[in-house]
C-alpha cells in the first residue's frame, strides 16, 4: 500500500498542473511564435531565391561558352575554307579561293588646311543653285539600285552574252572607247543578237564627259533616251573615265543614267553603289589594247608570286579634286615591293602650291 502511495506521489510531482498565466504574458509567448515562424518563412524564401539566382547564373554561363564556342567553329569552317582544309573524312579538299575584301574607305594622311582645300565647300563654288539641283538630280538619282533590284536575271538564263548596240550615223569613238568595244566584240561573250543577250553596251562614246574636251558628245541625252532596247537604263552598262568640268569636276555625266551600271574612274565613295558599279583604272589613250604573253595562276600560288606588288606613276595633284588621294600615295610607298611615283608638275601655276615634298618627288619621278 506504501508503495502505490509513493508512486502517486511521484507521479504528482511530476505531472506540472497548469498555471494560470497572465494575459501579456500569453500575448508575448504568442508572438514569439509567430516570429519563428515568420524567421523560417524567411529563411524559406531566402534559400528559394538563392537557389533561382544560381540557376540564372548557371544559364548564363552556359550561353556565353556555347557562343563562343559557336566563334570558334565557325572561324575555324572559314580558314578551313580558305586554305582547302578538308572537313569531311574521305574528301579531298577543295582549292584555295581568293580572300574577300571588306570594302572600307581608307583613312585619310591629310592635315586640316589640304582637307579644306579638297572639301566638299569648294566642290560646287562656281555653279548655281540651279546647276547643283540639277547634277544632285541626275547623279543620285537612282543611287540605291543594286542587282536584286535593277538588274533583269531572265535575260540571262540562257548564258553571259553581250550585245554591243551598232554605231549610229555620224558617231566616231574614241580611241580609247574603240578599244573597250573591240575588246568585247573579240571575246566569247559578244552577240550580235539582242535577244540572246544578258548586257548592253553603248556604241556612244561616253568616257569623256568633260565640256571642255574635244571629245566630249553633244546632244547625248537625248540619243540614248530614243534607243529601243534602253528600258530606262536596265541590263545596261556605261563607260565613264572623265566627268564634270574645270574647275569643279563634279561628277555629272550630263545625262540620266536611269538604272544602268557604270564602269568609272575615280568614282567618289558617296555615288558608288556596292556590288552593282563597277570601279575601273584611269588609263590613257596609249595604254595597249592587247599586249605580252597569256599570264597563268596557280591555284596554290594566293597572292600571286611577283616582284612587285603595286607600281604607280602619275601626276600628283597639289589642290582640287583628287589631291586628298595622290598626296596620300607617299605613306604606302616602301620603295621595294610598292613603287608610287608622282610628280608636282600639274599645270601653269604649280609651283605657287608647291610643298615640301615636291622637289624630291619630280627628282625620283625623272629617273
Amino acid at each position: 500500500m506504501s508503495t502505490h502511495l509513493s508512486v502517486l506521489h511521484c507521479s504528482s510531482e511530476m505531472i506540472d498542473p497548469p498555471v494560470d498565466r497572465p494575459f501579456s504574458q500569453r500575448a508575448f509567448t504568442a508572438n514569439n511564435s509567430e516570429d519563428r515562424l515568420n524567421d523560417g518563412g524567411r529563411f524559406k524564401l531566402s534559400e528559394m531565391a538563392k537557389k533561382r539566382y544560381l540557376l540564372v547564373s548557371v544559364g548564363a554561363c552556359s550561353l556565353l561558352l556555347a557562343y563562343l564556342c559557336g566563334l570558334q567553329i565557325g572561324e575555324f569552317q572559314n580558314h578551313a575554307e580558305l586554305y582547302g582544309v578538308s572537313q569531311i573524312p574521305g574528301v579531298p579538299p577543295r582549292p584555295p579561293r581568293w580572300p574577300e575584301w571588306v570594302d572600307t574607305p581608307l583613312q585619310t594622311y591629310l592635315g586640316e588646311a589640304e582637307q579644306e582645300e579638297d572639301g566638299p565647300l569648294l566642290l560646287h563654288q562656281h555653279t548655281s543653285p540651279r546647276e547643283r539641283r540639277e547634277i544632285q538630280k541626275n547623279i543620285y538619282k537612282s543611287r540605291r539600285c543594286r542587282m536584286d533590284t535593277c538588274f533583269d536575271f531572265q535575260r540571262c538564263e540562257r548564258g553571259f552574252k553581250i550585245y554591243v548596240y551598232p554605231p549610229q550615223k555620224g558617231e566616231a569613238p574614241s580611241e580609247s572607247y574603240q578599244k573597250i568595244l573591240a575588246a568585247i566584240e573579240e571575246s566569247r561573250f559578244y552577240t550580235t543578237d539582242p535577244n540572246e543577250a544578258c548586257l548592253f553596251v553603248l556604241s556612244i562614246d561616253t568616257l569623256d564627259r568633260d565640256q571642255l574636251s574635244a571629245q566630249y558628245v553633244h546632244n547625248i541625252r537625248a540619243r540614248i533616251q530614243s534607243l529601243p532596247l534602253w528600258y530606262e537604263g536596265r541590263n545596261h552598262l556605261i563607260f565613264n573615265l572623265y566627268s564634270g568640268t574645270w574647275p569643279d569636276y563634279t561628277e555629272e555625266l550630263g545625262f540620266d543614267i536611269g538604272q544602268a551600271m557604270l564602269a568609272k574612274a575615280s568614282t567618289d565613295m558617296d555615288n558608288f553603289r556596292p556590288h552593282f558599279d563597277v570601279s575601273i583604272p584611269l588609263f590613257s589613250k596609249d595604254h595597249p589594247q592587247k599586249g605580252g604573253e597569256k599570264g597563268y595562276l596557280n591555284l596554290n600560288n594566293v597572292p600571286p608570286l611577283r616582284k612587285y606588288l603595286l607600281v604607280f606613276k602619275g601626276k600628283r595633284y597639289l589642290t582640287g579634286i583628287g589631291s586628298e588621294t595622290r598626296n596620300a600615295l607617299y605613306h604606302i610607298h616602301n620603295g621595294d615591293d610598292i613603287i608610287l611615283l608622282t610628280t608636282c608638275k600639274h599645270g601653269k601655276d604649280w609651283e605657287k602650291h608647291k610643298d615640301a615634298r615636291c622637289d624630291r618627288d619630280n627628282e625620283e619621278y625623272t629617273k
